[in-house]
């Protein structure tokens, strides 16, 4: 909580120089984001080919 309380005054007391940076923080958060939401968010590494595309042809 005292973190928090220390973050407070002090970007509150250097918001003109921390405002400057939100269009960068904005940019980067699009790649980050994509890291770790681009492959279907929890669990969906191990279930690659476990019957979420069409159904295989079984003609014989």
């Amino acid at each position: 909580m005292t973190v928090l309380i220390g973050a407070f005054f002090l970007l509150r007391e250097h918001w003109g120089h921390v405002a400057g940076f939100w269009p960068y923080l904005l940019l980067l958060v699009c790649p980050v984001m994509h890291l770790f939401h681009g492959h279907g968010g929890h669990g969906a590494h191990g279930a690659h080919g476990t019957g979420n595309g069409p159904a295989p042809n079984r003609e014989a």
